[in-house]
């Protein structure tokens, strides 16, 4: 930094504010920046770490990015934190417990500075001092939770199919045993559906046991080459798409004969046609968010929850 000043014709402080982005004069940063390019210099992260007793990293845990919207999280949650200075470590656990608890220890040992995690470990352990943001899951009392309005989407999906003329709706979910806030799709769901007085039924399987697990269900509920359901809801838009996929080799025709709603908002190659008809998850405002209560400096008195809204788009799979 002495070579920088003396290189730039300015007192080291002026140096220093430049590179902790505190106010200095145009003509002066212009200066300083121009001198650390022609000595080559880089600022030295983790020896400023050493001395601010932070590292500006964090860790983001995640299942796997295989799925579009983990992936799309992913991008802009580190877009939110380069806006902010900070790196991203991105830790991958295959809906692993164990693999969960390994990654934040390994986060802990790196001294990050925070972690985001979405994860399936109820009994996670994680040391209090260091700040965490669930996503979809209450972790525990002190330790906020982002999600989007998961029963408000299934609300809007079940209104969505009557509007558009179902009258006997089914809703599909596959996902994991741990609760959470995606729980609450099929919940609101059920509330729309028992508030309009309109037939319907639901089925929830675990992961294990595979989407084939649902077709022994929709073949009971053929008849005459009709599907009983002539409206479905799926938990995601990745259920979804293997739903319209296994009608089609039942016969059954979407959305000619059975309209049906995914939820996330999963588009092709990121910014393409939606892959069905969906319930959007505001998935930028929902990283935006988890950074903002990340680096929050005075963290006694964060929301326990923050839910997102959440909208419909039409994506060929409902009769608009």
């Amino acid at each position: 930094m002495k070579d920088v000043a003396q290189e730039a014709g300015v007192a080291l402080g002026t140096v220093s504010k430049v590179f902790n982005n505190l106010p200095v004069g145009e003509s002066y940063r212009l200066r300083v920046e121009e001198a650390a390019r022609r000595l080559g210099y880089q600022v030295n992260s983790y020896a400023r770490g050493l001395k601010t007793n932070k590292t500006y990293t964090a860790a983001l845990i995640l299942p796997d990015i295989t799925p579009p919207f983990f992936a799309s999280l992913a991008q802009y949650v580190c877009q939110a934190l380069a806006a902010r200075n900070y790196k991203l470590i991105l830790a991958l656990t295959a809906s692993d417990p164990d693999a969960e608890q390994r990654c934040i220890q390994m986060v802990q040992q790196n001294k990050a500075d925070g972690i985001i995690g979405l994860t399936y470990n109820p009994e996670l352990e994680v040391d209090p001092r260091l700040p965490y943001v669930s996503i979809d899951r209450k972790f525990n009392p002190g330790t906020p939770c982002v999600s989007s309005d998961n029963f408000g989407g299934g609300q809007l999906a079940a209104e969505k199919l009557l509007e558009l003329g179902c009258k006997r709706l089914l809703f599909l979910r596959i996902g994991s045993q741990v609760p959470g806030e995606s729980d609450k799709r099929g919940d609101g769901f059920e509330s729309c559906c028992r508030q309009k007085q309109v037939e319907y039924a639901v089925l929830r399987k675990d992961d294990r046991e595979g989407v084939e697990s649902f077709r022994a269900f929709l073949e009971e509920h053929m008849e005459n080459g009709r599907l009983a359901f002539d409206g479905i809801f799926c938990a995601t838009d990745a259920l979804a798409c293997r739903i319209v996929r296994m009608l089609a080799e039942m016969g059954v025709r979407v959305p000619e004969d059975v309209q049906l709603i995914g939820f996330d908002g999963t588009r092709h190659f990121a910014f393409g046609d939606f892959h069905c008809s969906t319930i959007i998850q505001p998935v930028n405002r929902l990283a935006e968010t988890c950074v903002d209560l990340l680096l929050q400096e005075d963290r006694s008195n964060l929301p326990s929850l923050v839910c997102l809204p959440v909208s419909y788009a039409s994506g060929g799979t409902t009769k608009e």
